[in-house]
């Protein structure tokens, strides 16, 4: 078994030992729809080819050593190479979603980073959820949402590792639905509408 192989037994086991029940455990109670964010209805009329469900439905990914690697790369190249720095800072406005072309980014701009290499590396888009969230200070806070056949995974720009969704400490407000990827279905939180208060 090469290290690799054992690094990926071990995140897996220890995540078990946490007290998570990772079989089976997705990110909280799916309510009805809800309203998306204005900065995902401007990114969208922006990029339009990245608003389309063009794969069929699929609704988890087979967690493999493989495809547990590559998550783990693109979450740390993105982490990596992106500067942060507020919409207002960066664009002037409060609330605006794009690809960090430029190297520079709120906590959106990492997650449609993130989205878009994974699906690049053939991840399904169904997979791949951007969701909203209240983190540790009450801040709204985007993450992207890995949707496994061992639980749903939590990719951020403020943690150094992936985690289960249970053990981030975020409130979970709403997110992208697996079956649209233009709707968004509410996660039973308090929402405010605007997500870039945090980056």
């Amino acid at each position: 078994m090469n290290i690799g192989a054992v690094r990926f037994l071990i995140v897996l086991s220890a995540t078990l030992l946490a007290g998570v029940q990772v079989q089976a455990q997705q990110t909280g109670s799916i309510g009805g729809s809800t309203s998306p964010p204005i900065g995902f209805v401007q990114f969208c009329r922006d990029n339009p080819e990245d608003c389309v469900n063009r794969e069929q439905a699929r609704t988890s990914i087979q967690l493999t050593e493989a495809s547990w690697r590559t998550i783990v790369k693109i979450n740390a190249d993105v982490n990596r190479e992106i500067t942060p720095v507020t919409d207002m800072d960066h664009w002037g406005v409060p609330e605006h979603w794009d690809y960090p072309e430029d190297g520079k980014g709120d906590c959106e701009d990492y997650v449609l980073e993130k989205r878009k290499r994974l699906v690049k590396a053939g991840f399904p888009l169904q997979t791949l959820l951007i969701t909203v969230v209240r983190d540790q200070k009450g801040d709204g806070h985007a993450v992207l949402t890995v949707k496994t056949d061992r639980g749903d995974f939590v990719l951020d720009n403020q943690a150094g590792k992936i985690l289960a969704w249970k053990e981030t400490g975020y409130r979970f407000i709403k997110r992208q639905s697996d079956e649209n990827p233009v709707r968004w279905v509410s996660l039973g939180g308090i929402d405010t509408g605007t997500v870039a208060a945090s980056r």
